[in-house]
């Protein structure tokens, strides 16, 4: 390594095999050491693997590292470690923000004899991937799945969230709450969702509350294992509570009565259903015509199961994103969630992020084609006149894009690569004539 090479300063994000929910956001003078240090830490499992997925030459590497903690902090796993939450849109996020800074220089790539190199460095303490049974696509593919479904929503992302829409939508209106766990006055004993309609029931005009109770989940309310039905509503005489718990019923969504009370009785659907079971929910709720505010996984604006929705005109995303949560031991606990909706958007927050110019003003590194010719956009530019399908990624669908005069121009996800190499999945839009 010469004096010049030395004296550079590089940004790195590196994940660990075994940890694909997480990635390690730091600095460093020397990309190679940095990386041998990571493989040789001592108590490290031999299988845990670390593995760069982005590097870049910076002019000031701390005063970047400390914007990254500035910006990304609410992701970090503790305020004193370079832990960040991680997923492909995650990412995708922290090397926008890392390639849109003004200390920026470039990107590093790893020429195919230092990964060699690297390689054989490794081997000395640890197998390489494809010894560990992995290969770097697996990883990355396992890092967008969510294993573990016992997500509870927190009280202030549903406040947040009700409160960015017209009281008048709530006025009247029986809110079912289709995938509650608890029903309770007590909020240590009960969902945020059906607290948060409880409390602001008057002020909202609600005309009733019904939530469902799913027994076969982990019980963290101590509302127990049978699952129930719950109304809630104003009469001449105050407010009357009534619980039922018919025989065999376990309080699924997709339950005959639950059903039956979604078609008969609910006007809007608020909740969140259980990520691992969110393509047959969209559809029961969707094909039910009722209105909804709902809580899922943000890679669901890219995923083939959902795009002929976003297509369609069927659902949208809602006002906020939704990365915290609270696990069945009540801890804070992360993951990449959006609020979804069919309820009319006004003034978009995140219609700013959108930066929508002419594609000769889109700087050269935030637009490429891939190896059939289609045009990629990154960092949330969109070309204005571009008459072609071009490929964007999830920010640009939650931050509205498709209320700006684009549309969906085909039915599934799209995967670019580039020289032959897979790259994260899209959607292709189109500028509407």
């Amino acid at each position: 390594m010469d004096e010049n090479e030395k004296i550079r300063q590089y940004i790195y994000i590196v994940q660990a095999s075994l940890e694909p929910s997480k990635c390690k956001i730091g600095k460093t003078n020397d990309l190679d050491r940095r990386l041998k240090e990571y493989n040789n830490m001592t108590g490290k499992s031999k299988e845990n693997i670390y593995q760069y997925l982005f590097t870049c030459e910076v002019a000031n590497m701390a005063v970047v590292e400390y914007d990254i903690k500035e910006k990304f902090g609410y992701l970090r796993e503790e305020k004193s470690r370079e832990i960040y939450f991680y997923n492909s849109a995650l990412f995708e996020d922290y090397v926008e923000f890392i390639k849109w800074h003004k200390l920026f220089i470039k990107e590093r790539f790893i020429k195919a004899d230092e990964k060699k190199e690297m390689v054989k460095i490794v081997k000395k303490t640890t197998p390489s991937l494809e010894e560990s049974g992995f290969s770097f696509r697996d990883i990355m593919k396992k890092a967008q799945k969510v294993d573990n479904d016992e997500f509870y929503t927190r009280y202030e992302d549903v406040e947040k969230e009700v409160s960015m829409y017209d009281k008048e939508v709530w006025e009247d209106k029986c809110v079912f709450c289709n995938c509650d766990d608890a029903v309770d006055t007590n909020e240590r004993k009960s969902s945020a969702f059906s607290l948060y309609f409880m409390r602001n029931f008057k002020e909202l005009g609600l005309k009733k509350l019904i939530c469902t109770h799913y027994g076969g989940g982990a019980d963290i309310f101590n509302q127990g294992s049978k699952g129930y039905v719950f109304r809630y509503e104003f009469t001449s005489e105050g407010f009357k509570e009534f619980k039922e718990s018919p025989k065999g019923y376990t309080g699924s969504f997709d339950e005959p009565l639950s059903l039956k009370i979604l078609n008969e009785e609910a006007d809007i659907v608020c909740t969140n259903p259980p990520f691992s079971k969110a393509i047959e929910y969209w559809k029961i709720v969707i094909e039910s015509g009722k209105k909804f505010l709902i809580i899922s996984n943000v890679t669901n604006t890219i995923n083939t199961a959902y795009i002929h929705y976003f297509k369609n005109n069927k659902v949208w995303a809602g006002y906020n994103e939704v990365y915290w949560y609270l696990n069945p031991k009540k801890e804070l606990t992360r993951a990449a969630g959006n609020w979804f909706t069919n309820f009319p958007i006004k003034d978009r927050p995140r219609y700013k992020n959108l930066k929508i110019m002419q594609i000769k003003e889109i700087p050269d590194k935030y637009k490429k084609h891939d190896d059939i010719g289609t045009l990629l956009v990154d960092n949330n530019y969109i070309p204005s006149d571009y008459i072609e399908p071009f490929a964007v990624s999830v920010n640009s669908i939650v931050s509205g894009l498709l209320e700006k005069g684009y549309k969906i121009a085909q039915d599934k996800r799209y995967t670019p690569y580039i020289d032959g190499k897979e790259k994260f999945a899209r959607v292709l839009v189109q500028k509407i004539k």
